[in-house]
């Protein structure tokens, strides 16, 4: 996906893939900024502002979690220690363990104990079965699993998916000349771990009030906190119990965006139709890991997951797993419904007619897949992620909670304007669950 008019610079290859991952992560910072700019431009109604994205800049925000370096305090790995791929016995399965409650249910699809288990006892445990009679018995039991299988196989499983974009009926928007695109506009932000999170961020960093929602005391990994949470207020609010605090949020909002899995407002009793019924101009942005149709909708999943599953992470059927340097489907993602939000916000103003947007992983690694593989692994400044030496400039030091860190800047120039956050990072649940 080339976004026409964006002013591209760098190396073709940063990242060292069989895939264009650096391709994409231009493009889709691309993407989200051009679609700041048209916000801009519409509400200031002025000629839209250049837009420059630098490949190396934008393979290190893809890089982002990993690049991280607090100054003067620590973070705890990432990765659960049970979390990883595992031989089965006819393949490789992954299993996904960040949130204690995936990790119960992987054990207990396992027919394992809850405290005990080591590596080497799953290991074991998954050596004596099929990959997928492991997905299936870790997915029936609630947990994230992906066994490994060519794309040949998960496109005769699953339906490719795109990107959705529907029109409601005439909501009239009036947002005021700014000097930032989101200034003013309140984003309510239902979004966990990556993906989402990044799009919140990034409206956040160009002036949208953000304010995150969680149930109480909701596990979110602990490593990720730093990178996700800068520019918003994050609050915790039971949405079964709350539900009327949670309906006056929604009245007030510009934009929501889910990261739920297909189905979970609706449990709620929010649907979209609810949610627009309350506030007819709001904008409804949602993602999920495995799309909106099709046998897979509901499952639980995660970068890593769809990786395996939709046959990027596929070699041969003899080698094992061998995933992207970064979570670029996570990073490609956020940047793209950023992009999204920008030009719905831009149409409302210029039609009165708000959006509701619908995308996915499976979305994002369908276009990763589409695009031309790169005739060389690695030709620009390094390769693998921690070999590279990345130059001073894609970096900032930023306040957070914990003490100052280390991080990579927001990718891509919007000409006259500089991102900022106003929120420094921090934990959840340290704000009322109010707009600022």
């Amino acid at each position: 996906m080339t976004v026409p008019g964006v002013i591209m610079t760098g190396p073709e290859t940063v990242l060292a893939s069989r895939y264009d991952v650096t391709g994409l992560a231009a493009d889709a910072v691309a993407w989200a900024a051009s679609g700041a700019a048209e916000l801009l431009s519409v509400r200031n109604e002025e000629p839209p502002r250049a837009v420059t994205v630098d490949r190396v800049a934008a393979a290190a925000a893809f890089a982002g979690e990993r690049l991280l370096s607090p100054i003067g305090w620590s973070l705890p790995p990432i990765w659960d220690p049970l979390a990883g791929d595992y031989r089965a016995a006819d393949g490789w399965v992954r299993l996904h363990t960040n949130y204690p409650h995936h990790r119960a249910a992987v054990l207990a699809g396992l027919d394992l104990p809850t405290d005990g288990w080591s590596r080497e006892v799953v290991a074991a445990a998954v050596a004596g079965r099929l990959a997928d009679d492991v997905e299936s018995a870790v997915v029936a039991a609630g947990g994230p699993a992906a066994a490994l299988h060519p794309y040949a196989a998960w496109k005769a499983a699953v339906a490719p998916e795109a990107t959705a974009v529907d029109l409601a009926p005439v909501a009239r928007l009036t947002l005021p000349p700014a000097a930032s695109p989101y200034a003013g506009v309140r984003v309510l932000d239902l979004t966990r771990v990556i993906a989402g999170p990044v799009a919140t961020r990034y409206l956040a960093a160009y002036g949208a009030d953000v304010l995150r929602i969680d149930p109480p005391h909701f596990p979110e990994v602990p490593a990720l906190l730093p990178e996700v949470t800068p520019g918003k207020r994050c609050a915790f609010l039971d949405l079964t119990t709350e539900r009327a605090r949670f309906l006056d949020l929604v009245r007030q909002a510009h934009v929501l965006v889910c990261g739920l899995r297909a189905g979970a407002l609706e449990r709620l009793g929010l649907p979209a139709a609810a949610l627009r019924a309350i506030n007819p101009g709001l904008v409804i942005a949602r993602l999920n890991a495995y799309g909106w149709a099709g046998p897979w909708t509901g499952r639980r999943g995660f970068d890593s997951l769809v990786q395996m599953s939709c046959g990027i992470a596929y070699v041969d059927d003899h080698s094992p797993p061998s995933p992207l340097p970064v979570q670029a489907l996570d990073h490609a993602t956020g940047h793209l419904l950023a992009g999204w939000i920008g030009r719905a916000l831009a149409e409302q103003l210029r039609t009165g007619h708000p959006a509701d947007i619908r995308t996915s992983l499976v979305a994002t690694a369908g276009a990763l897949i589409a695009r031309e593989r790169p005739a060389q692994l690695g030709a620009g400044p390094g390769g693998e992620v921690g070999t590279i030496e990345w130059p001073d400039s894609v970096f900032e030091t930023m306040p957070t909670v914990w003490g100052p860190a280390r991080r990579v800047r927001v990718p891509g120039t919007i000409a006259g304007v500089t991102p900022r956050w106003s929120v420094p990072a921090g934990p959840l649940g340290r704000h009322p669950a109010t707009f600022a």
